[in-house]
């Protein structure tokens, strides 16, 4: 049989084509489909068996260009007559549909409209067909296999152009008075839940090749509502002439008009749902509407849909300023939910000062963590503190001289109100914690170790949720807290001591002086480098590494990822780089302190009356950061238990590494059996991938701010993105934050990120957007250290002090500007850096 009905059981891939079996799949399920039939590949076959024509289309398609290797098909196949017998068959099919009746004659490809390539377009159709023009028709659809299009496009997908045939479909061509395509999951968002319908006037053909702006109208599957319809500007229509079919104008009544009713579109979309149930995906769908009837002339499954994702933005909530800096430079990564929502923990626990209730003191941006400065700024108006705001920027970085920073859209008497009675609060709570500190700080990595070896012996869900109830959550808590505590003893003795020393030696006397941290008990900052370091003298074992320090990284809030002391090849890297340097954290720490000695012998002999007051503000000064970095330790070692809490419930559960794209109260939930929160993986997990996708974005954010928009500008800024429309210049120069002093020239070392740090070679200067602890292997190899992002109490400025490297901080332009292998000289007590050679 060389045709076939519509609707017949045997019209499958390989005897009616992709196009094919779909409409008679749809035809046997009771949908409307115009009538017609099949023309099958045995017939396609049959023919091209003859006279050798095979042979000949191989020698053509592997032996000449496509388009030469087109035209010399289509030549074969119009010098021969389709053989006598299937010629017979296909005018009796069409003899059954009718009198003389119209029809659209459609290629039929077995490689065609499959649910990962669609081949759309790469046959031909051709329309209001009728009489002997049919069979012409047919053959010309058989030729349409070789278009040069087809056969590139079979090449690239990896399809042997000796394994394909063509069907062909002829159906009665419906006398349309609208036409057009529907999804039934939004191409664009990828959203399911929704059906997108693109409608215009007359024969389907002129927006299936796209020569006029349809109508869209976009339906909720749900709720079955129109959610947006935009009419578009119809200017050309396709329709029937005698001899086939031609474009016209669309009569100016009807250019604007919208093609369907409310009810239709709704009538259009429950049809669309019928089709997505029967092949149990989403379905792009070719329809046409006679009088007030539908029919489908195609489907097929979207390809290459995109996964629909989440929109994690919180620049969208008002116009506020919001930084990177600070928190943002020790989360750095795109965040897991599971992440984000550990962390919201961490700030209301540990930043509980911040807030003013209504609006967020911190935000998740394209999965990125930023801080609200509006809220901090708006805090400081409302108590007449501006004369503090310099504050601020020693905390979270320089701003843009004149920046206009928006405030909260509050009252100054709402602020107050608010802040007030929590202050007085969190106040009493870090008087007790302060007090708490000193014991918990001895015992945290024991309890620590504890908590994890508990997790690890759980054996079923219901206990594993109980151990988070009864021990992990109150020690994540209390960790939190005592960082609350340790960052806000002494009030502002840090930047008030810092100020009082320079005026009264100058910057480089000062920042000598203020070293020495890591003498009187280990800096944690510095904890890495010394502990790999010892590793390297066999002082200690991996175990103990990893034990002391393997839970501080470059990525140590992100659960998602291993620990330095899980990940056995991060330590082989280290040890390797440091056998390979010639410059050590011991030698440098020793450099330092003889440094120190001096300027405090100095000081004596200009100040000797205030040497011992000066002694005791500066020991005040090493303890409070030494507090503050110990208790940030403990807290990141509290997220290397979160961690692990995390994989054993995946563990238990068999869910695996999806439960970090759920929210730790999403987890909790599972373990208890609900697993309905698992059903938002898949959308979490590509949204995750988006965002991990674009690059950092900038430091300052101001307003509402698209990720994706941004990242595609191709004069995008990494130091402020205003909404506003705000053009704060680009500096020319590079200037930052004094973070330690010292000048020294050499080559730069632009460096992405801290995976990339083998490219730093001794004695380079490391440029960078920022540091965290995860960096801190490299300082000693490094001559000097710039970066974007920072401020004096930031990561880089305190290791880069305690070692005696130049430093220079929050330059905010320092990627944009300089290149790697640049010759530049950098000044850490006036915080500039000059391009000397390019």
């Amino acid at each position: 049989m060389k045709t076939l009905p519509l609707d017949s059981e045997t019209a499958d891939l390989a005897l009616a084509g992709g196009k094919g079996a779909s409409l008679a799949r749809m035809a046997r399920a009771g949908l409307p489909v115009p009538d017609g039939f099949h023309v099958t590949t045995d017939a396609y076959r049959d023919f091209v068996s003859r006279d050798e024509l095979n042979d000949q289309i191989m020698e053509a398609v592997s032996g000449m260009p496509a388009e030469q290797a087109s035209r010399r098909i289509a030549a074969l196949f119009a010098e021969r007559e389709i053989p006598a017998e299937t010629a017979a068959e296909i005018r009796a099919a069409h003899a059954r549909l009718g009198a003389d009746v119209p029809v659209a004659v459609r290629s039929s490809a077995t490689a065609e409209d499959l649910p990962d390539m669609s081949f759309a377009g790469q046959q031909d159709t051709y329309l209001n067909v009728r009489g002997d023009g049919l069979l012409d028709a047919v053959r010309r659809c058989w030729a349409s296999l070789w278009t040069a299009r087809a056969i590139a496009y079979r090449a690239s997908n990896g399809v042997p152009q000796d394994d394909v045939a063509l069907a062909v479909v002829v159906q009665e061509l419906v006398a349309a008075d609208a036409a057009g395509v529907l999804f039934t999951a939004n191409p664009v968002t990828g959203a399911r839940d929704q059906v997108v319908i693109n409608a215009s006037w007359g024969l389907g053909e002129a927006v299936v090749g796209g020569q006029v702006t349809p109508d869209t109208v976009v339906v909720s599957k749900e709720r079955g509502e129109i959610v947006e319809e935009r009419v578009g500007d119809k200017t050309v229509m396709t329709v029937r002439t005698p001899g086939g079919t031609r474009e016209e104008a669309v009569p100016e009544n009807l250019r604007h008009r919208p093609v369907l009713a409310h009810a239709e579109v709704t009538r259009l979309a429950r049809l669309a749902t019928r089709i997505e149930e029967l092949y149990g995906t989403p379905m792009d769908v070719e329809w046409v509407r006679r009088e007030e009837t539908f029919l489908v002339v195609q489907a097929r499954p979207i390809t290459r849909l995109r996964q629909p994702v989440e929109e994690w933005n919180d620049s969208l909530t008002g116009d506020y300023l919001w930084t990177g800096a600070n928190l943002g430079e020790a989360i750095p990564d795109v965040m897991t939910p599971c992440t984000w929502s550990l962390v919201q923990i961490f700030i209301g626990e540990a930043m509980s000062t911040s807030k003013v209730p209504g609006f967020d003191v911190v935000g998740n941006i394209g999965g990125r963590f930023y801080m609200n400065l509006s809220v901090a700024f708006s805090v400081a108006h409302a108590l007449g503190m501006r004369r503090r705001l310099g504050a601020i920027e020693q905390v979270f970085g320089r701003l843009p001289r004149d920046l206009d920073i928006p405030l909260l859209p509050a009252s100054r008497l709402r602020i107050i109100r608010s802040v007030l009675p929590l202050a007085f609060t969190v106040r009493r709570r870090v008087a007790v914690n302060t007090r708490r500190m000193p014991g918990f700080l001895a015992t945290a990595r024991r309890r620590c170790e504890a908590l994890r070896e508990r997790i690890a012996a759980t054996a079923t869900t219901g206990e594993l949720a109980g151990l988070w109830e009864r021990e992990l959550l109150p020690y994540f808590v209390e960790a939190c807290q005592i960082l609350e505590a340790s960052g806000r003893q002494g009030g502002a003795a840090l930047v008030m001591t810092r100020d009082r020393l320079r005026a009264l030696v100058g910057e480089i006397d000062a920042e000598a002086m203020l070293t020495g941290a890591n003498a009187d008990g280990e800096l944690a900052s510095l904890g890495t480098i010394v502990g790999l370091e010892r590793l390297a003298a066999r002082e200690i074992d991996r175990e103990t590494f990893a034990r002391l320090y393997g839970h501080r990284g470059a990525h140590e809030f992100e659960v998602s990822i291993p620990r330095p002391g899980e990940d056995p090849r991060w330590i082989d890297a280290q040890l390797a780089a440091i056998s390979e340097s010639d410059g050590h954290a011991g030698t440098l720490l020793d450099h330092q302190r003889e440094a120190r000695e001096a300027a405090w012998r100095r000081f004596g002999e200009r100040h000797p009356r205030e040497v011992a007051k000066t002694r005791l503000r500066v020991a005040r000064w090493n303890a409070i950061v030494r507090d503050r970095e110990s208790a940030r330790s403990e807290v990141v070692r509290a997220f290397w238990a979160l961690r692990a809490f995390v994989l054993r419930a995946g563990e238990l559960t068999g869910h695996g590494d999806d439960l970090f794209f759920l929210s730790i109260q999403e987890i909790l939930a599972v373990l208890r059996g609900d697993d309905t929160p698992t059903a938002k993986v898949a959308v979490r997990r590509a949204t995750y991938e988006r965002y991990a996708a674009l690059p950092a974005y900038p430091t300052l954010i101001i307003g509402r701010f698209d990720p994706e928009r941004w990242a595609a500008d191709p004069d995008r800024r990494g130091d402020i993105f205003d909404a506003r429309g705000g053009d704060t210049p680009v500096s020319d120069t590079v200037t930052g934050f004094p973070g330690a002093p010292g000048v020294v020239e050499g080559v730069a070392r632009v460096i992405a990120g801290p995976e990339d740090g083998g490219r730093l070679a001794p004695g380079e200067i490391l440029v960078t957007t920022l540091t965290n602890i995860g960096w801190t292997p490299m300082f000693p190899r490094a001559a000097a250290v710039v970066t974007d992002m920072g401020a004096p109490l930031s990561h880089a400025s305190i290791v880069a002090r305690e070692l005696g490297i130049p430093a220079v901080v929050g330059t905010g332009n320092a990627t944009m500007r300089l290149r790697d292998g640049d010759r530049i000289r950098v000044d850490g007590e006036r915080g500039t850096v000059e391009l000397l050679e390019r």
